[in-house]
């Protein structure tokens, strides 16, 4: 569907990435104008486009509207991202695709709470960033027995710290009620 969607921005952002005016050529003129390689491309998503369900149709162009009428610094976020994926090697998009299926199927308190996660590395330093996209770097090297490993020391470190917190909330406690 990721696929499909891709057809669908690439075909809005050649056909609609102008606003209409009276003068401006038709489509059909606009289409005569591209290099003859633009051309073949829009036909195979043309092609693709026609094998498409009428379901598949009409989620693509409610996904197209929904483009139409973003604020213009929000598309161009979008169109930016197409580009990076577009500029990806085939194997690096399908692992961008699988990691959007895996999103996808999260529920949607996980999504929300990665999304927060997303938010609070973008609002870091770079500094900071780097350091997170390290870590990142490293848990994926790792095998799942190392990241097992990872994870139980972290919380055995967590429930560590927390009992020390607690210890420490009942001696100053104690101290201020003027008990040793």
């Amino acid at each position: 569907m990721i696929a499909r969607a891709a057809i669908a921005l690439a075909l809005a952002l050649t056909f609609l990435a102008a606003p209409a005016r009276a003068e401006e050529p038709t489509p059909e003129e606009r289409f005569a104008k591209l290099p003859l390689e633009k051309q073949e491309e829009l036909r195979q998503r043309f092609r693709e486009w026609q094998q498409l369900t009428p379901e598949e149709r009409a989620e693509l162009r409610e996904k197209l509207d929904r483009l139409r009428k973003l604020a213009p610094e929000e598309r161009k976020m979008v169109e930016s991202a197409y580009e990076r994926f577009q500029k990806l090697s085939p194997e690096e998009r399908q692992k961008v695709i699988e990691q959007w299926k895996k999103f996808r199927a999260l529920p949607p308190e996980k999504k929300a709470e990665l999304r927060q996660s997303l938010r609070e590395v973008l609002r870091s330093s770079p500094e900071e960033r780097e350091k997170i996209l390290e870590n990142m770097r490293r848990w994926q090297a790792m095998s799942p027995e190392e990241r097992e490993t990872a994870r139980r020391q972290f919380r055995e470190r967590r429930e560590q710290l927390q009992r020390q917190r607690q210890e420490l909330r009942q001696e100053q406690r104690r101290e201020r009620r003027g008990r040793p």
